[in-house]
């Protein structure tokens, strides 16, 4: 039995059914082919499906489609805006603050949302910040430079 949804994903209304327990990454993946958002782990450690849920960040590999009825959803695809990278997605870029990529989207989103709460972070609490994330590849150093330039370019 599936279950009527009605979510805004980056702007974008979708209604759709789904089976009950179909986890928000599948959805966002599978039914809305948005793919920045990945599945890392299947645990909740990695922090690779992060996205923002109504303006909070959350690991979307731990809530169900279901569960998401109403949110409003950013992914990373909605962080740029007419073409320009946002200003964290920049610093990303700029400062090499990714190697293979694949845990990128859900550090991004994980800045944004530090870089609002707190829009002149200090190196140890962008390293605190992120504590949900974990990087294979990196030894973390380009991404907390890179979320320091976004701080200091106004990334929040």
């Amino acid at each position: 039995m599936k279950l009527p949804i009605k979510v805004t994903v980056n702007g974008q209304s979708h209604q759709s059914e789904v089976e009950p327990r179909m986890l928000l990454v599948q959805y966002i993946r599978e039914e809305l082919g948005l793919t920045g958002t990945k599945i890392g782990c299947d645990t909740s450690q990695c922090g690779a499906c992060v996205v923002m849920m109504n303006g909070s960040t959350i690991k979307s590999c731990t809530r169900l489609a279901v569960q998401a009825d109403g949110a409003d959803i950013t992914t990373i695809e909605g962080l740029a805006t007419d073409g320009d990278l946002h200003p964290v997605q920049e610093a990303f870029w700029e400062k090499h603050g990714l190697q293979c990529g694949f845990c990128t989207a859900g550090m991004i989103m994980t800045v944004v949302e530090l870089l609002q709460r707190n829009p002149h972070p200090t190196s140890e609490e962008v390293r605190r910040g992120l504590e949900g994330n974990l990087c294979r590849c990196t030894g973390y150093q380009n991404i907390v430079r890179a979320t320091l330039a976004a701080a200091e370019a106004g990334g929040g």
